[in-house]
């Protein structure tokens, strides 16, 4: 199975035999990758029916719900790591999810797109209308992305909330890049956390 590059990365720094809370897993395709490949007790939370039945359907423990509203329910410190992938941005409540995943989880796996990125910089400049891109493919109407998060902003946002970065990672065109002018190059990051 071949996983988005987001994905792919959590996958390989995830501990073997982990317990893993995936909020916002979608069809479940890392789930499933973490469970036949590195044993990791993986359960996931998702608010879209067709993806659960999806994830179900794969045997993934996944259940319906909605990241703002239903973490709360989770004792401290149950799994190993919480992961948030490109999900971060749809929260109604972003900073309230990040102290959930941080409570919940012993470190957390945050990736986003990063909306300071050169193109969609110059989308704005040159058209004047909210890009949309390959990676951002939504019209302004349409978009699940109600937080245009830049890894900036994500770096000042945790350093105000005493979060540690044990690790980050960028992408640009689906490959890793260095983290030397990253807000402006990279598409993608992926942060590993600890409180």
């Amino acid at each position: 199975m071949i996983l988005r590059p987001d994905l792919a990365i959590i996958a390989d720094h995830v501990d073997p035999g982990a317990r893993v809370l995936d909020v916002g897993c979608g069809d479940g395709a890392l789930m499933a990758a973490l469970r036949d490949t590195r044993g990791v007790d993986a359960r996931g939370l998702e608010i879209d029916p067709a993806n659960v039945a999806r994830a179900v359907g794969r045997g993934l423990p996944v259940i319906q719900g909605d990241a703002d509203l239903d973490l709360a329910g989770y004792p401290d410190a149950s799994f190993d790591y919480a992961i948030l992938s490109q999900t971060l941005q749809t929260c109604r409540a972003p900073d309230q999810v990040l102290d959930e995943l941080l409570r919940i989880g012993r470190r957390a796996f945050v990736s986003f797109p990063n909306f300071a990125h050169w193109r969609v910089r110059l989308s704005l400049l040159w058209g004047g209308r909210m890009p949309v891109t390959r990676l951002l493919p939504e019209q302004w109407y349409d978009t699940p992305n109600i937080h245009h998060v830049t890894i900036d902003d994500f770096r000042a946002f945790l350093a105000g909330r005493a979060v540690r970065i044990e690790d980050a990672w960028f992408l640009s065109k689906g490959g890793a890049r260095t983290s030397t002018g990253a807000n402006l190059l990279a598409e993608h990051a992926v942060f590993l956390l600890k409180r």
